[in-house]
């Protein structure tokens, strides 16, 4: 009985995997919106009936691929910081940079899945708290970087800056708490908005907001800058 639910499961296993990876390959053609288990269904040689047994909605299917996005962008950035970490674990400017740019390789060579991820809101879908294990991946490896160079004094950024408002102080300690992010109030608030920073940058170069701008050949030179400024406001320097 166990050799056979557990050749079921592996049945079951590669028709979700079929399904996705379907899946995204619509993802690039319709967009989040426009995706259809229907279509999907079709594609496979399913009739509608049957793929439903395997996701039971439209917005079952968005969830697997968000937290399949998410979980490669964290796998990504846990694998940079890695290799990078082994060079020099107190390279935490390096370090920073290294995440940085896997999180820019990953989204450039899977443009429809960041816009998943990171574009506009999908009308009528709320992702679930399933979501939140792989959404928060990359962001625990840059608490960790900068936690880290904190313990190790190494944090140092080019200031003044205005301290962070009190009225966020209760936000900034549920970050805290949820990333493990042992600093002050004021290095996560700059923290933050080198995050929002990074996003920022990687989402204008997909999206398509640097054409005419910055050309294709000088961006990743240009982005390298911007991360080292990042990497500075939140204090870690070379």
């Amino acid at each position: 009985m166990s050799a056979v639910r557990t050749a079921r499961e592996r049945v079951r296993a590669e028709l979700i995997r079929e399904i996705t990876q379907t899946a995204r390959r619509h993802l690039a053609t319709e967009g989040a919106a426009g995706l259809s288990l229907r279509a999907v269904a079709r594609e496979l040689g399913m009739v509608s009936s049957a793929i439903y047994r395997y996701v039971p909605s439209r917005d079952d299917l968005l969830t697997m691929l968000i937290i399949d996005g998410y979980n490669a962008v964290g796998e990504a950035v846990e694998r940079a910081d890695a290799r990078c970490a082994k060079g020099g674990a107190d390279d935490f400017a390096g370090r920073w940079l290294a995440v940085c740019r896997a999180v820019r390789e990953w989204a450039l060579a899977h443009p429809h899945e960041y816009a998943l991820l990171y574009g506009s809101p999908v009308p009528g879908y709320k992702a679930p708290d399933d979501t939140v294990a792989a959404a928060v991946r990359d962001t625990v490896v840059f608490a960790r970087i900068v936690t880290e160079a904190h313990a190790a004094g190494a944090i140092d950024p080019d200031g003044p800056f205005p301290p962070a408002p009190l009225s966020i102080a209760g936000d900034l300690g549920r970050v805290r708490a949820i990333v493990d992010m042992d600093v002050p109030d004021d290095v996560i608030a700059r923290a933050l908005t080198a995050w929002a920073g990074l996003y920022g940058t990687v989402g204008f170069e997909v999206f398509g907001q640097y054409d005419n701008v910055i050309g294709e050949s000088a961006r990743a030179g240009y982005f390298d800058h911007t991360m080292a400024l990042l990497g500075r406001l939140i204090g870690l320097k070379p």
